[in-house]
């Protein structure tokens, strides 16, 4: 790995902050921590440099609307939008729709607040025209004013299906109906043989412009695993002359959001940054150059460096704007 990316280094058009400017990034993002993550790249980059590819394993159609939760947190984030207590939905939001279903009896267990129902009606609507998943998500964007570039993590439909101690839960009963408490056996990946990478996501990691790939700080299970288990995608990441930047998802032993702890217990991986390397130095061998971990985490650092990983310890908490601007220009100042 390190031969191949030193000789594609060399190659004319490899942008390094040494030599000026990232031009293009690329960021894989879950919900949450990966909106975070991106929101700080989008402020520290210029304007339209920020690529995001957004795992849709967690998409599911509810009430006759398509929902993408992963990728509406984006948008909401980098459009100034989402709710920052909750780090999902929108800000300033009302539940009369909610309101009116409980007294019809109907499904309330996943609560959509009436501004975010909009987004998905616009969105089954343009669907419903015989648009794609990418062509409206790029269609949102602009209209929320995101000058950033996202993309769904491919064009097919693919559902994440949990099997458990009680059976088989599609993702969002898992997490949202039932809060997680079915014990986690494995992950499927329905219709993921199928998927192809996106191709403008192809596109770019075909051309000059790519200085740095980050995979942000979301659960390596539900959120990572679909958008690199799409056939081709990891392979064409990890033969990329830009280097791969992960940050750990685990902070001193726990998930700062979500239940990626609970999960790696559950499936017997250490809950450390230690257990999530091991992971992704197992599952894609040569990927990942520098694995960023918390200050808290330092005593890890020479374990996750025997598994291949460049740890790299840092202030990775992100809880202030300048947090997260802070965590977006270490990963840019990494190289090769």
């Amino acid at each position: 790995m390190w031969l191949r990316r030193a000789v594609a280094r060399s190659q004319p058009g490899y942008v390094s902050l040494k030599g000026g400017a990232v031009k293009q990034v690329l960021a894989l993002s879950g919900g949450v921590g990966g909106a975070k993550l991106s929101l700080g790249l989008e402020r520290v980059l210029p304007a339209g440099a920020l690529h995001v590819l957004v795992n849709t394993g967690d998409d599911f159609t509810h009430l006759g609307l398509h929902i993408s939760p992963d990728i509406d947190t984006v948008l909401y984030t980098l459009a100034g939008r989402a709710n920052q207590a909750q780090g999902w939905g929108l800000e300033g939001e009302s539940w009369n729709t909610m309101e009116a279903m409980a007294l019809l009896d109907g499904e309330t267990w996943f609560r959509l607040g009436d501004r975010d129902i909009a987004t998905h009606l616009w969105r089954r609507s343009q669907l419903d025209a015989g648009q794609d998943l990418a062509a409206v998500t790029q269609d949102l964007a602009r209209r929320m004013g995101v000058k950033s570039h996202i993309y769904p993590m491919c064009r097919e439909t693919v559902r994440t299906v949990v099997h458990t101690d009680e059976g088989d839960l599609p993702f969002q009963h898992y997490f949202v109906r039932r809060q997680c408490e079915p014990r986690v056996r494995s992950f499927e990946f329905e219709g993921l043989a199928a998927a192809r990478p996106d191709p403008d996501v192809l596109a770019l990691l075909a051309s000059d412009d790519l200085g740095h790939i980050v995979v942000c700080p979301s659960n390596p299970f539900v959120s990572i695993d679909p958008v690199l288990q799409v056939p081709g995608m990891w392979q064409a990441l990890r033969d990329h002359a830009a280097p791969v930047i992960l940050v750990s998802p685990i902070v001193d032993g726990m998930a700062i959001k979500g239940p990626a702890a609970k999960m790696m217990a559950e499936l017997r991986v250490p809950v450390t940054a230690a257990g999530v390397a091991r992971h992704y130095a197992e599952r894609y061998p040569d990927l990942v150059d520098h694995f960023l971990i918390d200050d808290s985490d330092a005593k890890l650092t020479d374990e996750i460096n025997r598994l291949g990983l460049n740890a790299v310890c840092t202030a990775t908490v992100m809880t202030t704007l300048e947090d997260k601007m802070r965590l977006a220009r270490t990963c840019l100042s990494l190289e090769m």
